[in-house]
């Protein structure tokens, strides 16, 4: 008879999250995942007032770079080229004059555009980031998979059997292989596929999640398209299963807007996306096992489509 599997639930950068292996984690390893995690935080949280990214906003022209800021950085630069600058860590601005900012206010001021020539703005190289005037500094388009890596990274060194490490969704799976359901982003109660996970990472993301009423009497959530400001509304949610985990979550923010599935192609990445209007879409060669219609099909990469702002 196999071993009941340890699970370790723990709530951190406002998610909750979910640690599953073959023995219950020795306490210093917890106090390790739990440290790491913390110094993520301190380093790149906008809701943190103690954060380098908040010392940024502040004013403060540079300050050394934190590790985690080239391989992040560098990513974001290619997905913000590949969706023509939809894509932008300067947003932080930009989400929180829609009122998803540190005090969780909600109050929509309506749309900031994130600034266009932020490759000029935002530099990180000679060990330290800087800026060369203030503005907010959001890597939410990847954080989050980067430091479910950076746990991974921590736990691998000492179990050897099968681990998952879940943040909210968006999780790395290793050894034996797990079945996880696409949930609906209309209805938390049905899943419009399952994807089986081995050896992989897979993320996800959708516009139900960490979305609020505007006093304009429109829904808001978190996927804004940096070049207006404005929320996207043609893709619901998006899939992407990859290698490492901030390469998956990566390409599941960029396949709200075009240049995502050719990225996705480029960097070898399978991945399944819902537009508003409950069409399903997939990579050539995709493997999840999707509960759609026969007459559609896979979205063959290169493609270019109209986002909902009809650049």
């Amino acid at each position: 008879m196999s071993a009941v599997p340890a699970s370790w639930r723990f709530d951190a950068i406002g998610t909750t999250w979910e640690i599953v292996t073959e023995r219950p984690l020795p306490e210093e390893v917890r106090r390790e995942v739990t440290t790491r995690i913390d110094a993520f935080d301190r380093a790149w949280s906008r809701f943190r007032d103690d954060s380098d990214v908040s010392a940024l906003a502040g004013g403060a022209a540079s300050l050394p770079s934190p590790e985690d800021a080239a391989p992040m950085l560098d990513a974001l630069a290619a997905v913000s080229e590949a969706t023509g600058g939809a894509v932008n860590p300067l947003v932080g601005d930009s989400l929180d004059a829609l009122g998803y900012d540190a005090q969780y206010s909600f109050d929509d001021a309506g749309p900031l555009a994130a600034p266009f020539d932020w490759r000029e703005r935002l530099t990180w190289q000679d060990g330290r980031l800087a800026l060369t005037e203030p503005a907010t500094v959001d890597v939410g388009a990847l954080g989050k998979g980067r430091l479910v890596d950076l746990v991974l990274g921590i736990l691998i060194l000492t179990e050897s059997g099968d681990l998952t490490v879940d943040a909210g969704g968006d999780l790395v799976v290793r050894g034996r292989p797990q079945r996880i359901g696409l949930e609906h982003p209309f209805d938390p109660r049905r899943a419009i596929g399952v994807w089986e996970v081995t050896d992989a990472a897979l993320c996800a993301s959708a516009i139900n999640r960490r979305a609020w009423p505007s006093a304009r009497g429109s829904t808001l959530h978190h996927v804004l398209d940096a070049r207006t400001g404005q929320p996207v509304r043609a893709i619901a949610a998006t899939w992407a299963v990859a290698a490492d985990a901030m390469t998956a979550d990566a390409i599941a923010t960029s396949l709200f807007f075009d240049g995502g599935p050719r990225l996705a192609h480029e960097w070898g990445v399978e991945w399944v996306r819902m537009t508003t209007d409950g069409r399903v879409e997939w990579s050539p060669g995709c493997r999840a096992e999707l509960f759609v219609r026969p007459d559609v099909g896979p979205v063959t990469a290169p493609v270019s489509r109209p986002n909902s702002l009809g650049r």
